[in-house]
């Protein structure tokens, strides 16, 4: 079983994240990782904390010369802006009250909730665990699932198809499928500052985000993630939180400011007959397999991984942080302000599709771990070629 933790504050002075189940003789290298958390940082968009911040990981735990040893993997992810903050946020006592309490709360961020929840009279202990910073967390963690799963030659990548309503061309199962379609996809999306596969949209996406700067307002969007390569055989429809479309689904939904999530043809499929909406089944008897020519479950059914590429998309709402704040009420005092304002981007899905890369490898390469066992790289792998030995035997 492959489990994680994350650990760390915006301003404090790293992020830090466990990764246990790694098998050993795993391959996890650093520029793996400096790879990924530097891609988490771009996009058209983003604001001021990015300028300061150059993610790189330092693996401290579970691996040497290269490879992994069989015990859990630790991962940390230094903050430079630290320096602008030791004493503010320090947890020596000496420095109690050095910094003034927020207290107006962003309409839609965690801020009063979450000092309801812990009695807390400043919003600083909050927003700091509650902000989207964390992620770069995340990000490193699914670079090592990545390197999972790409061993088993299991891709994933992830592009923006929609942001403050301007959508982009839908991709097909047939441009999937074509000689390196999902390489060439790839690097379309990596190659945009928007991760955007249409440059029609995408300078349509571009304009509307300059119209929410100038406003001081903030975008959301929907990003997709697509994963090719994944065997029939993962999750399970016997208990509800083994169903692979239900933990794909939590964990996007555990991505901050994410607030709706759907597989395949999704809330669309709800509008149209049945006969439209399924994927017919076929056989290959040259190959000995079964395929579909559409992709309309997004891959999964029942459940389960059917073999064709996952698809799973997610709805990001805007940011809370908004430079003309709507109105909001001071935690002590209960007078009318407008909420405070932090450094903020205006829009930032082009990083949350990022990190909906890691999370879907992240669970992917859990149910692939809990399909396969083994401890180590060689007997997974064995594990696996007789499995699809016996598929071909069906």
């Amino acid at each position: 079983m492959l489990r994680f933790l994350t650990a760390g504050e915006s301003h404090g002075p790293l992020l830090m994240g466990i990764l246990e189940g790694v098998p050993a003789g795993l391959e996890i290298l650093k520029e793996d990782v400096n790879r990924d958390l530097s891609r988490r940082q771009k996009g058209y968009g983003r604001g001021g904390r990015m300028r300061i911040e150059k993610d790189e990981v330092e693996i401290v735990s579970g691996v040497r010369w290269g490879k992994s040893m069989g015990g859990p993997v630790g991962l940390i992810v230094r903050n430079r802006d630290w320096e602008n903050w030791t004493e503010k946020m320090s947890p020596d006592p000496g420095f109690a009250g050095i910094a003034p309490p927020m207290t107006r709360p962003r309409p839609g961020h965690a801020d009063l909730t979450g000092v309801l929840k812990y009695g807390h009279r400043d919003i600083r202990q909050v927003l700091e665990r509650a902000s989207a910073r964390e992620t770069a967390a995340r990000v490193a963690l699914g670079a090592v699932a990545k390197k999972f799963l790409l061993f088993f030659d299991i891709q994933i990548g992830g592009h923006v198809v929609g942001i403050g309503g301007v959508k982009a061309r839908k991709l097909s199962l047939r441009e999937l499928q074509k000689p390196d379609g999902f390489g060439k996809w790839m690097e379309v999306s990596e190659g945009s500052e928007l991760r955007c596969c249409d440059p029609t949209a995408e300078q349509k996406m571009r304009e509307k985000i300059k119209e929410a700067k100038h406003r001081g307002d903030s975008l959301g969007g929907v990003f997709e993630i697509i994963a090719i390569h994944v065997p029939v055989g993962l999750g399970s429809y016997s208990q509800w939180d083994k169903r692979l479309n239900a933990r794909l689904a939590r964990a996007l939904m555990s991505i901050q400011a994410i607030k709706g999530v759907e597989v395949g043809l999704g809330f669309e499929g709800a509008a149209k007959f049945g006969s439209q909406v399924h994927d017919p089944i076929y056989y290959d008897s040259t190959g000995k397999r079964y395929f579909r020519k559409s992709n309309r479950a997004g891959g999964i059914e029942g459940g389960i991984s059917n073999g064709a590429p996952i698809i799973v998309r997610a709805a990001m709402k805007p940011i809370a942080t908004l430079y003309k704040p709507l109105r909001s009420v001071d935690i002590l005092t209960k007078e009318p302000f407008e909420a405070s304002v932090e450094r903020s981007d205006v829009c930032a899905v082009p990083a949350a599709s990022v990190v909906g890369e890691a999370m879907v490898a992240l669970e992917l390469a859990n149910a692939f771990l809990e399909k396969f066992g083994g401890d180590s790289m060689d007997e997974i792998q064995r594990n696996y070629r007789g499995y699809l030995h016996s598929l071909r035997e069906q």
